[in-house]
């Protein structure tokens, strides 16, 4: 076994919930991993010996973020529509469609080497677990094929056959429900951690969405589900019914919704760039984080509607526009992605978890939304 000591630390944020507060900030202190697990928390002054010793000269130490919404796995790209939406054009969710086709026309190959690029892209600002969403096929043989190339680059891979009714099915929306529950489901199971559902006007109703996700809960499958983006819905509450992990994007809430969310145990994940990118209202993290909602923060990564890979940069709007302080955001960005993907192991900084952690080229996280677009994570250890 391989010891690497990291010293030297200026401010380590741990997330501890052993601390009782929410951060958990320590100065001046040390951290020592073993084969990718933390065996020592502790003031730099008291560290154990290690094989290597790693000096980071005062800079602050967190926890690698937890991206826990991301949709990796498809071809061509959408900066017309982009371009359209800054000249007033409103976003609808049938811009999908481009994306299915492009990606169904797409070879394996390279519908990999853009996601381990984007992955790539991810790791460099930070990012040391990411969860994939298929979702972009539409039929049993791409669903299938986009979770197995997801599978290659996470172990966190979702089965998004609703995404939306594709082409083929226009004039038949029952009949695709029917294959994504039935056909699809028993082919895409075996490679997907979770089943998800894009519950919006344009795409799945309330009534489709709780036969999708209960069909994927009888197959063992944990629940996700995009809802409240485009419009107030009763998807919000319809998760936390069901128990899902989280109910991601959560534009527009009703007072209802937010009570729902409190007294659950489901996640608000929050996506900062969707809001960016299309000019819809920022969602009210304060709100929520009132209400006493645990909170998550993930890029979304997709071509059409936030096609950022860097959680850095939804950091800086999730603290300039949802109303975070810094350290909301970044607590979401890493124990509350954590709590979304039913992870314990990332997150946090304490012994026994994996050793996730990033170095940034400054004394404290809140250069994260101070300086925002530098590049300031200087060095990434992933487990």
């Amino acid at each position: 076994m391989t010891s690497t000591l990291l010293d030297n630390i200026g401010l380590l944020v741990t997330n501890d919930p052993a601390h009782g507060f929410l951060t958990a900030e320590r100065e001046n202190a040390a951290i020592v991993f073993e084969d990718g697990v933390i065996s020592w928390v502790g003031d730099a002054g008291q560290a154990p010996p290690a094989d290597e010793r790693v000096d980071v000269d005062g800079r602050c130490v967190i926890p690698g973020f937890v991206d826990s919404h991301s949709h990796l796995l498809f071809a061509g790209d959408r900066a017309d529509e982009f371009e359209r939406r800054m000249s007033g054009q409103s976003y609808a969710a049938g811009g999908i469609r481009r994306t299915v086709a492009a990606t169904r026309a797409a070879s394996d190959d390279d519908l990999l080497e853009r996601a381990t690029l984007l992955v790539s892209e991810m790791r460099a600002q930070g990012t040391t677990t990411v969860e994939i969403k298929s979702g972009y096929g539409l039929t049993v043989v791409d669903e299938v094929r986009s979770l197995v190339l997801a599978g290659r680059l996470t172990s966190e891979t979702t089965y998004l056959g609703a995404h939306v009714v594709p082409p083929e099915f226009a004039d038949d929306p029952a009949g695709y429900v029917d294959l994504v529950t039935g056909e699809m489901l028993e082919a895409c199971a075996p490679h997907a951690r979770w089943i998800d559902v894009f519950c919006e006007a344009g795409a799945f109703d309330e009534d489709q969405a709780r036969a999708i996700l209960g069909s994927g809960q009888a197959r063992g499958l944990g629940t996700r589900m995009h809802a409240g983006q485009l419009a107030p819905s009763g998807g919000v509450r319809l998760a936390v019914e069901l128990g899902a992990a989280s109910v991601d994007h959560c534009t527009f809430l009703s007072e209802t919704d937010i009570e729902a969310l409190s007294s659950g145990n489901t996640v608000a994940t929050l996506l900062p760039g969707v809001e960016f990118s299309t000019r819809q209202p920022y969602p009210d993290a304060r709100r929520l984080i009132d209400a006493g909602v645990t909170v998550a923060i993930a890029t979304d990564c997709n071509p059409g509607s936030s096609y950022t890979s860097s959680m850095p940069f939804c950091i800086a709007v999730a603290v300039r526009d949802l109303g975070m302080s810094p350290a909301q955001a970044l607590w979401s960005a890493t124990a509350g992605g954590a709590r979304a993907l039913w992870r314990d192991d990332v997150g946090v900084v304490a012994v026994g978890r994996r050793a996730d952690l990033v170095v940034l080229d400054a004394p404290s996280y809140v250069h994260l939304a101070y300086r925002p677009g530098v590049p300031l994570v200087g060095r990434v250890f992933a487990a």
